[in-house]
């Protein structure tokens, strides 16, 4: 969100500094790029936890030697004509997902669906994006990984289950669309983080301490709420879901799932995320596909609000975001965002960022 202090950096400035930063720790440049890709939409679209924030998150993996650097494609070790069984060689996570999302593209346009679920994976950035991949096709788009373990279950006091995010896309007509891209958690560790760099305290149902309670501080948080918060609220169905993305991922791929995950924010083995990616065709259903999502779209959008904000559907906070940044001609950041990325570039010794 824009404010009066916000700094504005256009989207080539963005995807320059995310390719030199990554360069300056080894990674090769077709890597680098995908990932500034994925970076610059996340930024466009009002996901910042998953932006630039981010970055030296997967510059440490880089320079740990847990990511590799090597001028490697992803395997494919099983395949059907529908199907395929991934590993991602360790590469670093969008470059491994992209292929995979892009090989459940093809697939879905022979056999009508195409499933892949990859291990061997890192962290792969916003799963929306990938489901945008799809919509592009045509095509619905599904996106899920795992994490290392944030998330501490109902009733526990430690944490089992990463953020576990999914993402479900459907289009509509003349480019509207549903686009589902949400953690499993109540909130990704990149809110957060954003949270505490900015002063804020916590929202209700974020996050729990050491003895599983909610706490509305960053310092003694222990792991984050599943999505619902609190038992009272319903926070067993996040957790519920967070296990379903586990299945489709870690445990069907064979990739490291739950407890066997290496904890969050250590390097000293790789990540070994898995992720699955689905694309189906809706032409080999029921004819009008994407009138009936229009329709269910607009009967949704077109509701009585409640208050003044009009009702929205999934995706539609991002294009806002899109038209804002389109509007001001690059992205919007907070200075404690600029500051961040400035003193990385100093210990890298790559050039800053410009901004308008």
């Amino acid at each position: 969100m824009a404010t009066e202090e916000s700094i504005v950096v256009t989207k080539e400035e963005v995807h320059s500094f995310v390719i030199r930063s990554m360069e300056a720790v080894g990674l090769k440049l077709k890597h680098g790029t995908v990932l500034a890709d994925l970076i610059v939409s996340a930024e466009c679209r009002g996901h910042a936890s998953h932006g630039l924030n981010k970055l030296e998150q997967y510059m440490n993996e880089i320079k740990s030697g847990m990511t590799s650097t090597e001028d490697l494609e992803p395997s494919v070790l099983k395949e059907t004509s529908a199907t395929a069984l991934v590993d991602g060689n360790n590469l670093i996570g969008p470059y491994v997902a992209r292929f995979c999302m892009d090989l459940a593209i093809q697939k879905a346009k022979s056999a009508g669906i195409g499933i892949v679920s990859c291990r061997g994976s890192n962290h792969f950035g916003t799963a929306g994006w990938y489901s945008l991949r799809a919509i592009e096709q045509g095509l619905i788009g599904m996106a899920y990984t795992n994490t290392s373990p944030m998330l501490v279950p109902t009733r526990a006091k430690s944490k089992v289950l990463g953020t576990n995010p999914l993402s479900l896309g459907a289009p509509a007509k003349n480019g509207d669309s549903f686009v589902l891209d949400m953690a499993t958690s109540a909130v990704a560790m990149g809110k957060c983080e954003l949270k505490d760099r900015r002063g804020q305290p916590l929202p209700t149902g974020w996050a729990v301490d050491v003895n599983g309670h909610e706490t509305y501080q960053f310092k003694t948080m222990t792991g984050l709420s599943p999505l619902g918060g609190t038992e009272e609220s319903s926070g067993y169905k996040g957790y519920g879901l967070a296990m379903m993305v586990e299945v489709l991922c870690g445990v069907l791929s064979g990739g490291a799932f739950g407890l066997t995950h290496r904890p969050a924010r250590t390097h000293d083995k790789p990540a070994d995320y898995g992720q699955c990616f689905i694309a189906i065709d809706p032409d080999n259903f029921a004819e009008g596909f994407t009138e009936r999502m229009q329709s269910l779209i607009d009967s949704c959008r077109n509701q009585e609000p409640a208050d003044q904000d009009p009702v929205l559907v999934a995706g539609d906070p991002e294009r806002h975001h899109q038209a804002l940044c389109d509007k001001l001609g690059g992205i919007p950041y907070h200075p404690a965002q600029i500051r961040i990325s400035n003193d990385l570039a100093k210990r890298y010794k790559v050039t800053p960022m410009k901004s308008l």
